[in-house]
């Protein structure tokens, strides 16, 4: 039984959502997304959307609660939008970003320089005595985290001093180094 797919999800101001041939469009100030979906129903009714399955099979009860929390992504990222926030932890780790190119010194002999998509914003923040840090923001979560994690794949957090791409807020499992 799916608790996440029951619940309907209210549609706010501003929002419009239509279903045509088992694809699902969002608008909103934001932007505009779109998703198929199968196995299930999707209705849009009194200011709500509402996803149902046609019957008990395990693979149509994994899919209810999937496309409903991936409609209510799409109608909050078109609403209000995704942050999230990267920490450069290192000495010598700094980023700055022209436009949409976000460059990177990681401790390898070049710089990293990336050329982020036009959806996903970018924004470095650099002050003297804390790490840096890159914030990125986007209406599409799945993409706004794929890249995210491209980011943070460049030079992943170490366990033993911490050093490396990690995201703000993230805990580390640290080791204990050589005992003497």
């Amino acid at each position: 039984m799916s608790r996440i797919g029951k619940s309907p999800i209210a549609i706010p101001a501003g929002v419009t959502v239509e279903v045509k041939d088992a694809v699902v469009t969002v608008k909103g100030k934001l932007g505009d997304l779109s998703q198929e979906f199968t196995d299930v129903s999707v209705k849009v009714e009194e200011g709500q959307v509402i996803v149902e399955r046609s019957s008990d099979h395990k693979n149509d009860r994994s899919k209810h609660g999937l496309y409903r929390a991936l409609i209510n992504n799409m109608i909050v990222g078109v609403s209000e939008g995704f942050t999230k926030e990267l920490e450069l932890v290192g000495v010598g780790y700094r980023a700055a970003n022209q436009g949409q190119k976000l460059d990177v010194a990681l401790g390898f002999s070049h710089n990293i320089v990336l050329e982020v998509v036009p959806e996903v914003k970018v924004e470095t923040v650099s002050e003297k005595g804390k790490n840096p840090i890159i914030k990125l923001t986007s209406h599409d979560k799945q993409l706004l985290g794929q890249v995210a994690a491209k980011i943070r794949g460049f030079r992943k957090p170490e366990p033993y001093k911490g050093k490396g791409v990690k995201f703000v807020g993230e805990e580390l499992r640290r080791k204990a180094g050589k005992s003497a």
